[in-house]
């Protein structure tokens, strides 16, 4: 469990700032394997899961969905078999906040 997952995602307004390139790598050291991409001009953290078949992966995408809906924060969710794809953005600000790195972390526990 890395520090950032006991961490509460903070209300996040459209001024709201974005994780700096310089604050990016310091806050993806604390998660594990999640990458930044860059989906049309957005950049976004991105993982995915692997799950010996579709039955464990809606589980997952479930829990997902729950830890979502409790902080008011979702991401986008790909859910295959034998995989789930999670992206972390914040849609407001169109690009990466702290929250998303959080959202990350706590994603990582329940996996």
């Amino acid at each position: 469990m890395s520090k950032l997952s006991q961490q509460a995602c903070e209300a996040c307004r459209a001024d709201a700032p974005r994780v700096s390139e310089r604050e990016q790598p310091s806050l993806l050291a604390e998660l594990d394997n999640w990458q930044i991409v860059d989906k049309k001009g957005i950049p976004q953290l991105i993982k995915a899961y692997n799950f010996i078949d579709f039955a464990n992966a809606i589980i997952f995408t479930n829990k997902v969905g729950e830890l979502a809906e409790a902080a008011g924060h979702h991401p986008a969710i790909l859910t295959e078999w034998g995989c789930v794809t999670v992206r972390w953005w914040t849609h407001k600000i169109k690009g990466l906040h702290k929250n998303d790195f959080i959202m990350a972390a706590k994603t990582d526990d329940i996996a």
